[in-house]
């Protein structure tokens, strides 16, 4: 049972929808986010990047960043810009990037099914990146920014959301980046009842994107609790804003790694060593985007070659499994010498949005030498290591499109 409730969401007015909604915190730097912003006085970014309106040496998790983002958001409800629905609703979210759609709803899960595995998790957190997310809800005194869950498709949830969004939506824009947004408010009360009673029959909802902002709200809902003797499991701080999507409205892209040096081989070496391990498929001066499970490419010396790793190699443990896995296990631990790629600064990670072309930047310009694009993990994937409450190596899917922030918040109080 997915306990999912409606709220009275914090959201801006119709014809400033398209100002406010930003995108969210962690795919921006400060520097990026500051230009983003810049000329946009309802900047959303202002909220939940706040060091933006600060010195440029200022340290972004000090107290008074967090301030400051809670005082232009107050700024943005006592101006009007940002209103309150006087009753509890929830929210369908239809975003479309070229040719394809998904469409999920927005509302409110409980911080306690978190900690009870109803909430399954795929990645490990970053203790600096959560502690920031339980700075930023405490002070602000609200979920500025939804977590993105999935579920198991259900019938009777496709069928609602179907007829809602048959008719007229609330905000309807195309932001900078070409993403349409449609909002649909849901105030009928049939509605809501039939959607809190679908998702009491699934089973359990899966973090797609959000982790430590999940982590982070569970956190502050949890400490909220412990210090009020007056506890009842009503108050608002048990919940946290999340956006639900069955799994067959997503679609993960490929999260690819390039790594600064060979681990003292030459390149013949290295390529030898690879081919000790895996199956070279071809070699070409164009690039080779991996087109199945099983297969992956190497950028190196502006060569690109496609491998496939040997059959023999896969187990039926859902970890071990993923491509990303064995990468890992064959290449960039026994090879390069990456073993905990949270830490290690010579791997980093380009969201295969950028393309492959990011990669043979990254390459050609001497930051990095050798560069790997992977087959994109699916939701089947995704689904099953989470059931088996394994964790997945870091960055390991990358969805798009993006939810846009300050559509909708959930207050605490």
């Amino acid at each position: 049972m997915a306990i999912f409730k409606p709220f009275k969401a914090v959201r801006p007015t119709s014809d400033k929808a398209h100002l406010v909604a930003s995108r969210p915190y962690d795919v921006l730097n400060s520097s990026e986010a500051k230009i983003e912003a810049s000329g946009n006085e309802f900047s959303f970014l202002r909220v939940i990047k706040p060091e933006i309106e600060l010195s440029d040496d200022i340290n972004p998790y000090e107290y008074v960043v967090y301030e400051k983002g809670a005082s232009f958001y107050e700024e943005l409800k006592s101006s009007g810009i940002l209103l309150q629905d006087s009753k509890p609703c929830f929210y369908v979210y239809r975003l479309t990037m070229g040719d394809r759609s998904q469409t999920g709803i927005a509302g409110c899960c409980h911080f306690e099914e978190y900690y009870s595995g109803k909430i399954k998790k795929h990645e490990l957190t970053r203790m600096v990146k959560e502690e920031d997310r339980v700075k930023h809800v405490d002070v602000l005194n609200a979920n500025a920014e939804p977590v993105f869950f999935s579920y198991r498709a259900r019938a009777s949830i496709d069928l609602q959301l179907k007829e809602i969004v048959s008719t007229a939506s609330e905000y309807d824009f195309v932001a900078e980046d070409g993403i349409r947004h449609e909002l649909w408010i849901v105030r009928d009360e049939k509605y809501i009842s039939n959607l809190v009673n679908s998702f009491k029959e699934v089973p359990a909802l899966y973090v797609a994107d959000g982790h430590h902002r999940t982590a982070a709200a569970a956190r502050v809902g949890q400490v909220r609790k412990d210090r009020n003797p007056k506890h009842t499991g009503d108050e608002e701080y048990n919940y946290f804003l999340s956006v639900l999507f069955s799994d067959q409205e997503l679609e993960i892209y490929d999260y690819n790694r390039v790594v600064k040096c060979l681990n003292g081989f030459s390149e013949a070496d290295f390529l030898s060593q690879l081919e000790k391990r895996c199956s070279l498929i071809k070699e070409s001066a164009d690039p080779i985007k991996p087109c199945q499970k099983g297969e992956f490419s190497v950028y190196l010396n502006k060569i690109w070659y496609s491998f496939s790793f040997v059959t023999e190699n896969y187990d039926h443990d859902p970890i071990k499994n993923l491509d990303v896995s064995l990468l890992t296990h064959h290449v960039l631990e026994s090879l390069l010498g990456v073993i905990d790629q949270r830490k290690d600064d010579r791997i980093d990670f380009v969201g295969g949005i950028r393309g492959l072309e990011e990669l043979e930047r990254r390459v050609d310009s001497g930051e990095m030498e050798i560069a790997f694009a992977l087959f994109p993990v699916s939701m089947e994937e995704l689904l099953a290591v989470a059931d088996a409450g394994k964790i997945m190596p870091p960055k390991s899917t990358w969805f798009e499109p993006k939810l846009r922030s300050g559509l909708f918040v959930h207050e605490l109080k």
